[in-house]
């Protein structure tokens, strides 16, 4: 491959730079700025802040539960895939399919069983 096959890819990069900086430039021209106490303070609920919370400063349950929903749904994602060539891969890609659902199903369990999908007030 030579340098030229790749200035497509270098013209296109360049433009979506390019477009991302002129509309962030615009706007960041056009928009209102007017900031004031209410407008900066936290939000959470539709409620004022109070506790911890209000200092910025979450529970450990909300960062759990976050990692869990982006591991399970990347790993859903494939399931996508594998069910549009299902017919193509044969028996093997069914098994190992199979493989990798229970091994999710597994890592569901644990994390059920270890308690970090239930919620405490």
């Amino acid at each position: 491959m030579t340098a030229m096959e790749f200035l497509p890819v270098l013209f296109m990069v360049a433009g979506v730079v390019l477009v991302t900086g002129a509309t962030l430039f615009v706007s960041s021209l056009l928009r209102p700025s007017n900031p004031y106490p209410e407008k900066n303070m936290p939000y959470e609920c539709g409620m004022d802040p109070a506790g911890d919370a209000a200092g910025g400063r979450f529970r450990v349950q909300f960062f759990i539960l976050a990692i869990l929903l982006v591991v399970f749904d990347v790993e859903t994602m494939f399931l996508f895939p594998w069910a549009v060539v299902l017919k193509d891969i044969g028996l093997v890609g069914y098994v190992e399919m199979f493989v990798f659902i229970v091994l999710l199903l597994v890592g569901f369990a644990y994390a059920w069983l270890k308690g970090a999908l239930e919620w405490e007030a």
